[in-house]
């Protein structure tokens, strides 16, 4: 859900909105977004069958998706936060909620999690809503964290979780190779 990495776009995409709602947004965003990955932790293997769309395939492209996003917050110049769009009213839903929390990389992740290991979905559920807890504090705060720890720190956390972003994007795609070849024969 990478919460560090989504502050300078939260406050981008919330800079002309009211300071007294700017809390309710990000909180009602997080709704929503946690709502979009609880609706993929459970049902999202029949979206997939739908679809058509295999499990090494939704490994290979969450790892790939989750490595560009990871790589972007290790080098913030190869792509601007500034270029995000402006909102002159409430954003809703877009760009917030999905894809910046509920983004296609988590989508992949609680599906493979449901999908792969469907006898720990009460981890799973505890797992999710923990970590989306955690992405609620802290963009709740971020306002506070960005006066108190200052951008350079914001910069590095935002780095630092990118270096941890790229091994698990990595691993996914490792992991999504290895169940194709195994399909293979």
């Amino acid at each position: 859900m990478d919460p560090f990495g989504n502050i300078p776009i939260f406050l981008s995409v919330l800079e002309n909105a009211d300071p007294k709602r700017r809390k309710m947004i990000i909180f009602r965003e997080l709704v929503i977004a946690l709502g979009i990955l609880t609706l993929f932790l459970f049902f999202g293997k029949y979206i997939l069958a739908g679809l058509h769309i295999s499990e090494p395939a939704l490994s290979i492209s969450g790892g790939v998706i989750l490595f560009l996003i990871s790589i972007k917050m290790i080098f913030p110049g190869i792509s601007a936060v500034n270029d995000t769009p402006r909102q002159e009213n409430e954003p809703m839903i877009v760009p917030l909620a999905m894809p910046l929390v509920a983004g296609p990389s988590s989508m992949a992740m609680v599906i493979l999690f449901s999908t792969q290991y469907p006898e720990r979905m009460g981890r799973w559920v505890a797992a999710l809503f923990m970590a989306w807890a955690v992405t609620c504090v802290v963009l709740i705060l971020s306002d506070y964290l960005r006066t108190v720890l200052g951008r350079r720190a914001i910069n590095a956390i935002e780095r630092l979780m990118g270096m941890i972003l790229t091994t698990m994007a990595v691993q996914m795609l490792l992991t999504g190779f290895s169940a194709y070849a195994e399909t293979l024969g």
